[in-house]
């Protein structure tokens, strides 16, 4: 792994699989690492919601218009900060992530905060939840764990208002592990 960007063809190739692909599933989930193997993007939103499918995006950058029409982003608090700017409360939180939203004409934006929980905006507000209270051992993958585990019950059929304190659950169960940990099902519904 040299960190090269991938070159053009892969690209178009990539692009491709996602056009095919994406009927064939029931949700189309993009985390973005900046490494340019989402450099098309806009692209492969475009296919997988003319296919009729969710499109969940956990997002990098400064630049957020390459996401345009997916149905959630799930940045991080620095994530958005670098994006909309810092806020001093939740109602400025919620007036700037409205505003994205609606210009990026996302259905939500879903914004981790860490140990605070997470406040999901969508067209009828705002919903949060708080973190799960547990001791943390290893915050890795945590935002990965939300983003899966929202895309699975989303593309199950759920609405994101009742995914989302799912989610917020999952990862508040990984960061009670060591590692790079799993949820599963027993542990989540219990």
């Amino acid at each position: 792994d040299f960190e090269n960007e991938p070159d053009h063809d892969a690209l178009a190739a990539q692009n491709e699989t996602v056009s095919r692909l994406a009927p064939a599933h029931d949700a189309v989930l993009f985390s973005d690492y900046g490494k340019g193997g989402l450099a098309h993007i806009p692209v492969m939103i475009e296919a997988a919601r003319h296919a009729g499918r969710p499109v969940l995006v956990d997002p990098k950058g400064s630049d957020y218009t390459r996401y345009a029409g997916a149905t959630v982003i799930t940045p991080n608090r620095s994530e958005m900060q670098q994006v909309v700017g810092s806020w001093r409360d939740d109602a400025e939180l919620a007036r700037k992530a409205q505003d994205l939203r609606q210009q990026l004409k996302l259905e939500a934006v879903l914004v981790t905060l860490s140990e605070a929980g997470m406040t999901l905006f969508d067209e009828a507000g705002s919903l949060h939840v708080d973190a799960q209270a547990r001791e943390v051992f290893d915050v890795t993958g945590a935002g990965d764990t939300v983003i899966a585990t929202l895309a699975a019950l989303v593309g199950a059929g759920l609405p994101l208002r009742e995914a989302m304190p799912l989610a917020n659950k999952a990862g508040g169960i990984v960061v009670g592990k060591f590692g790079t940990a799993t949820v599963s099902y027993e542990e989540l519904f219990k």
